[in-house]
């Protein structure tokens, strides 16, 4: 079993004036694909490197299948790492590198030469055991990465955004190939991005990250249709929730934004008379270019066609939000459009804190 127990985690790096990570718990089931997301100093990596042993935290605890290996070293915790960088020896060629960890743990060279042989056909390498990394492309030196951390048999598979150094088209192609793969080994894996789409395509579950906190922890469909705040909902998305300052009226019924009064959902009926912010996706807004009652007026500002959408940039009552019309709405800047906001997909949040709100 390579279930994970992650305890009141802190980590301060010296002449550090804010925690990297602040009192992190986190729970990983045996088998499951964890992904930490968040922005840039949100102490996702440095969570991940306490997991592989590259640092130690100033307090709290790391238990894998039971075992306490808070303080022990890398090669005492029976995990493979896959980097951002390829950190494939250049001077090497594939069939080394891959065997490279075996050879280091003394296995026999029977047993090496297996396991080399299974993973390159695993990560479709086996025409290119004997090349140097240089006559590789960049899609293939990531797979020598990924095949080198499989061989080993580890408990727990450790990325670090692995998959940023390969341009869009083979990121998209890979990584699906690597979410396969994973499920078809069941190894416990830790995945580090600031990606959201690979978050959300690759993830049993996923821990948005920010200021060294875990801000929500949940499934991804979840995670994406029900933030836990503000931020989650302005991180995850593209493009991000809309937010609209609103207000309940004093009897809760009216949800009043600007000159508009929509019909307020039951959750708001505890909030009367509150100012609230409103959370609504692109593409759960619908369009349309004649009026029905309860639309909502808006100003187009800006049109982008995108192929199977067309994100349309509007004004509502001085706020701007961005929506997803069909391919085949037309319409052109200054033009007045009509939404219609969908009651189940709206979500609320306290004006002060910017978390969710729920029933009282």
């Amino acid at each position: 079993m390579a279930d994970i127990a992650i305890s009141h985690l802190v980590k301060t790096y010296p002449g550090g004036k804010e925690r990297a990570t602040d009192d992190v718990s986190l729970n990983i089931s045996d088998g499951d694909f964890t992904v930490l997301l968040g922005p840039s100093g949100c102490g996702k990596t440095t969570l991940l490197r306490m997991l592989a042993g590259l640092e130690f935290p100033d307090s709290g605890s790391i238990s894998v299948g039971g075992r306490d290996v808070t303080y022990l070293p890398p090669n005492k915790r029976n995990m493979s790492m896959v980097f951002q960088s390829y950190a494939v020896f250049p001077h090497r060629n594939v069939r080394y590198n891959i065997g490279f960890g075996l050879l280091m743990a003394k296995k026999a060279p029977e047993e090496i030469a297996r396991k080399v042989a299974w993973a390159a056909d695993l990560l479709q390498l086996t025409p290119y055991l004997d090349r140097l990394p240089a006559q590789l492309s960049g899609g293939q030196r990531q797979r020598v990465a990924v095949a080198r951390a499989i061989v080993m048999d580890a408990d727990v598979l450790l990325m670090d955004e692995p998959l940023s150094n390969l341009d869009a088209l083979l990121r998209l192609t890979f990584r699906s190939e690597l979410k396969k793969i994973v499920q078809d080994l069941g190894t416990t894996t830790v995945y580090v991005t600031h990606d959201q789409s690979e978050a959300l395509s690759l993830g049993d579950q996923v821990a948005v990250m920010r200021k060294g906190s875990i801000a929500q922890l949940g499934n991804p469909l979840d995670v994406y249709d029900a933030p836990a705040d503000r931020f989650v909902g302005g991180f995850i998305g593209s493009p991000p929730m809309n937010f609209i300052n609103a207000a309940v009226s004093g009897d809760g019924d009216t949800l009043v934004l600007g000159e508009q009064r929509l019909r307020a959902p039951s959750i708001l009926r505890s909030f009367a008379n509150n100012d609230v912010v409103l959370g609504v996706r692109a593409e759960n807004v619908s369009v349309d270019t004649t009026r029905s009652s309860g639309d909502i007026p808006a100003t187009v500002l800006v049109v982008e066609p995108m192929g199977s959408t067309v994100l349309l940039t509007v004004d509502v009552d001085g706020q701007s939000i961005k929506v997803q019309a069909p391919p085949t709405f037309r319409t052109e800047p200054h033009e007045t459009i009509w939404l219609t906001f969908s009651p189940h997909t709206m979500r609320f949040y306290d004006g002060a804190t910017s978390m969710a709100l729920e029933a009282k």
